[in-house]
């Protein structure tokens, strides 16, 4: 990567350049003193005053990769890209033998390993919550907007494929994808398959959470988690350890558990790094959406691959308070951490 890379705004706090320092005659007498010193002497000033930064105001998340993390040819439209929510996402990358594509890895996934990684603190203006199929349609495609803002130019950074799910709000008693036909019921609030994600009205349990909108908004953000990890890679990784152990073994069973928690993390990571920013995740929202974790879970659903219910609730919170990726690496954690 060049000396003189730009920042890549969208991983951390926008940075102040300083204002260039005035010449003095004397010193501009100097430079008169052949075209070939002037040139070379102004190209050495522009890069010079362009490499001088303010520090980060702001450690929530880290300001750009290093030449480490990324290769040197970064996404288009990335690197000179304003850091602010009005900014459409640049273009939808195109797998290809030289372009973005997936990094089938788990716990060494290079997403994971930078320990300041994380979201941009942003504005995310949804509308209010009806309990009902327009009002459900209206909110998650607002919902949506904010994460592929939130998600897309951090997963671009790193050269992974990214393109927004689709978004499909079934209405029946059952659907089909291509992940066979799915049963709507209090499991099926949300569901993710193959770059689409799936939001049956008649999941959600209204009549229970009622105007919870925090609720609602943590269930969506998890199934878009795995949206995430589809396009970086993790997703096919676990789903390879999961046959090759068998789909209900303790092992394979567990690889679920790891990939579920995870998508727990990342939806903490959402909310946390967009509430009180001025939009209308608010202090509410975020509070109802923290305490409605311990009601999800293995024990709440009496099955063995998405994790306890305290561990559902403490890596969504991880993700939540630290915004940190490299706290959500479920893949590297302990099997005590992920029962």
């Amino acid at each position: 990567m060049p000396d003189a890379q730009p920042d890549l705004p969208w991983l951390g706090h926008p940075r102040t350049v300083s204002a260039p320092k005035r010449r003095s005659p004397a010193a501009m007498l100097g430079v008169c003193l052949g075209a070939v010193a002037v040139l070379v002497l102004g190209l050495v000033a522009i890069v010079a005053l362009n490499r001088t930064e303010a520090p980060l105001t702001n450690a929530n998340y880290r300001d750009a990769p290093t030449s480490q993390d990324v290769p040197s040819q970064l996404p288009p439209g990335g690197a000179g890209a304003p850091a602010s929510a009005s900014n459409p996402l640049p273009e939808p990358s195109t797998p290809s033998a030289t372009g973005p594509q997936k990094v089938l890895k788990l716990a060494d996934h290079p997403i994971l390993q930078d320990p300041n990684a994380g979201l941009q603190n942003r504005v995310c203006t949804l509308p209010t919550w009806q309990s009902t199929q327009a009002g459900a349609e209206a909110f998650f495609t607002a919902a949506s907007k904010c994460l592929d803002a939130a998600w897309g130019p951090f997963l671009l950074a790193y050269r992974l494929p990214f393109t927004p799910p689709a978004l499909h709000f079934p209405t029946g008693a059952s659907f089909e994808t291509e992940c066979g036909t799915i049963q709507v019921g209090i499991a099926t609030a949300a569901y993710y398959c193959e770059n689409n994600l799936y939001v049956p009205f008649r999941g959600l349990q209204t009549d229970q959470y009622g105007n919870n909108p925090g609720v609602y908004l943590a269930l969506f953000a998890h199934e878009y988690g795995h949206h995430v990890q589809e396009v970086a890679g993790l997703m096919d990784a676990a789903w390879q350890k999961i046959y090759e152990a068998g789909q209900n073994s303790p092992a394979g069973l567990e690889m679920s558990r790891r990939k579920e928690l995870q998508a727990q993390c990342f939806s903490g990571m959402f909310l946390g790094a967009h509430v009180d920013q001025g939009g209308t995740i608010g202090r509410d929202m975020y509070n109802k959406a923290w305490n409605d974790q311990e009601t999800r879970g293995d024990n709440t659903s009496r099955s063995h691959d998405h994790g306890t219910n305290a561990h559902y609730a403490s890596w969504w919170r991880a993700g939540a308070t630290s915004n940190r990726i490299a706290d959500c690496n479920t893949f590297a954690a302990p099997s005590s951490e992920v029962s």
